[in-house]
């Protein structure tokens, strides 16, 4: 006899007519009655799973609960030597994240790393400033955790006025985590330094009574991963390709071939580690003042690596990378700029931020063409300098251009150009002598050189950034408009600008001026017009975003710029360098670019995109 097995429960169908192991009669069916059963039984079974759940998850709760209260009061009653004076102080330091503040700024005004250090402290304290709406307006928010009870916790170590706000996570903690964690993304050695200071506040938390240890493991980990976001968001924004043309270069796997130059007043003894360690096969060389002078030396690597089929490397601030560019330049050699020194700004235009940033695009040959300006007294000119031709013992008197060691390529570093490119050149393009200047970024008159040279009289005693600024009120207070020729028309000028390629605001605020095209063949000029309040209104307009409407602000590009009737004394920069200006100059470009190494995204380079 053939069974068939019943496809519905037995249990289910039971009631009052009908006994468990029978079918229901024909004609009946799976009522109401019989639905709202099944309902209920399924209910009680997802009722039961739900409340072993739910117990299993209160038993773990409740051991990491119990775990955290133990090693709390573990904390408090074990005697920690001397840290009376020190944690309770450090804590109430770090309130409204006054300590890292204090810190960023130590950073940034004492110029010590470089700008990466600079660009780590500031990235650390916008990773504080996230860190910081997070936690206290969604942690704290959503946990509403009670503080620990003082019982255990000595007086002497109780922080004077209490938190208010709930426990969990630890906003103290999460911002040294921030901290710490932004800057030695940027700089190993100032993370170093900071870390254990970030160590010591997170402990304190705990130290004081304030919080249980899980509230700082959560803060400290809330805040080490958001200074990766910022970090990833602000590198998303900064490594924007350029629209130029890309140009051949020849491939020095692991940097072989590529000579670099260190300028060692530029950056500290890390930088060599770093190098080798993004190219270890790379020639790098320290510049001794003692034994030659900086263009001497640049100029023998880059005529050894011509020999070589390689290229030159440079590591240094913008005087530096302009003496290493005409080396280049002379020698049609391709350059590669790391960054160091107080500026750099070819390096962050090209989106370098790091020796390893240059590791593929030096060992796969990933270059642009990058423009080279470059000024000089046009053929025939008459060419005056300050004083009354006697040479009175400051550098300054009656002068030819080409004799002054100031104009011979570059301020300090001498040098020279090859000037024989076009007829309007006042010289016959002998290399040592006879050349043009040239500028890889700016060049300007007026009142700039003024502030170069106050910033440099007080760079050595409050560090860089504090002596741009007493430099910035010496040149607000103290310059004076000066009358020249522009492309023939006269003006009154306090500053005349000029841009090696176009310039661009990022944003619309003030500073943050890129160059997205570093191979445009136009030169940016702007002039800031002498008239009443002519300085504050130019600040002002700069400050708010508008300098583009300011009607003391004009502006224009063009291939070829002249300058006559400069006034003897003014002094000119470029670069970084000042010297003081002939009453006339031509300014323009060579026809022939540099070529220089540069990282290119993915889509550019020919990588894979995934």
């Amino acid at each position: 006899m053939e069974t068939h097995r019943r496809p519905w429960p037995a249990r289910a169908l039971a009631g009052p007519g009908l006994r468990p192991g029978t079918a229901p009669p024909r004609g009946v069916g799976l009522g109401v009655g019989s639905r709202a059963a099944r309902r209920r039984a399924v209910a009680g079974g997802r009722a039961s799973a739900g409340r072993g759940s739910t117990a299993a998850g209160a038993a773990v709760r409740a051991r990491l609960s119990a775990w955290d209260r133990a090693l709390f009061r573990r904390v408090a009653v074990t005697d920690w030597p001397r840290a009376e004076g020190v944690l309770p102080r450090l804590s109430r330091a770090a309130d409204h994240s006054k300590l890292w503040t204090g810190t960023a700024a130590a950073i940034v005004l004492s110029g010590a790393g470089g700008p990466r250090a600079r660009r780590g402290a500031l990235r650390a304290l916008a990773s504080v400033a996230v860190t910081s709406a997070v936690v206290n307006t969604v942690g704290k928010g959503a946990f509403r955790r009670v503080r620990p009870v003082l019982d255990d916790v000595p007086v002497i170590r109780r922080l004077k006025r209490l938190p208010t706000s709930t426990s969990f996570p630890s906003g103290h903690s999460a911002s040294a985590a921030a901290f710490a964690t932004g800057l030695a993304l940027e700089s190993r050695g100032w993370g170093a330094a900071v870390a254990p200071v970030a160590a010591s506040v997170a402990f304190s938390r705990v130290y004081t009574g304030v919080h249980y240890p899980s509230d700082v493991l959560v803060g400290a980990a809330l805040g080490a991963a958001t200074a990766f976001g910022v970090r990833a968001v602000l590198d998303a924004r900064r490594r924007v390709p350029p629209a130029q043309p890309l140009v051949e270069a020849p491939a020095l796997p692991q940097g072989r071939g590529l000579s670099v130059v260190a300028n060692p007043g530029s950056g500290s003894a890390a930088f060599v580690e770093e190098v080798t360690e993004a190219l270890p096969a790379a020639r790098v060389t320290r510049w001794d003042p003692d034994a030659s002078s900086l263009p001497q030396l640049l100029d023998k690597e880059a005529q050894r690596a011509a020999e070589e089929g390689g290229a030159l490397g440079v590591f240094g601030g913008d005087g530096t990378v302009n003496a290493a560019a005409r080396a280049a330049h002379r020698h049609g050699v391709p350059l590669a700029v790391l960054p160091g020194g107080t500026h750099n700004h070819l390096a962050l235009d090209l989106g370098i931020g790091s020796s390893a940033d240059l590791t593929n695009a030096v060992g796969q040959g990933h270059a642009i063409a990058v423009d080279l300006a470059r000024f000089a007294p046009p053929r025939g000119a008459a060419v005056q300098g300050a004083g009354d031709g006697r040479g009175d013992g400051d550098g300054r008197g009656t002068r030819d251009l080409r004799s002054t060691r100031e104009f011979r390529g570059g301020g300090e570093f001498g040098g020279g150009g090859d000037g024989a490119e076009h007829g309007d050149w006042d010289g016959e393009g002998d290399a040592d002598a006879d050349g043009p200047g040239y500028f890889v970024n700016t060049f300007s008159l007026g009142a700039y050189g003024d502030l170069v040279e106050v910033r440099d009289r007080w760079r050595g005693r409050v560090g860089p950034w504090a002596a741009g600024l007493i430099a910035a009120v010496h040149v607000l207070r103290q310059s004076r408009p000066f009358e020249v020729r522009v492309n023939g028309r006269k003006r009154s000028l306090w500053l005349l600008f000029v841009g090696n390629c176009s310039y661009h605001t990022i944003g619309g605020g003030p500073g943050g001026a890129r160059r997205f095209n570093l191979a445009d063949g136009m030169l940016d000029i702007h002039l800031v017009k002498a008239g009443r309040w002519a300085r504050t209104r130019l600040v002002a307009s700069a400050f708010a975003g508008v300098l583009h409407r300011s009607p003391v602000h004009a502006a224009a590009r063009g291939r070829r710029l002249h300058l006559a009737g400069i006034p003897e004394g003014t002094l000119c920069s470029y670069d970084g360098e000042t010297a003081p200006s002939p009453t006339a100059l031509l300014l323009d470009k060579p026809g022939t670019p540099l070529t220089v190494y540069r990282p290119l995204p993915p889509w550019l380079s020919g990588k894979p995109l995934s």
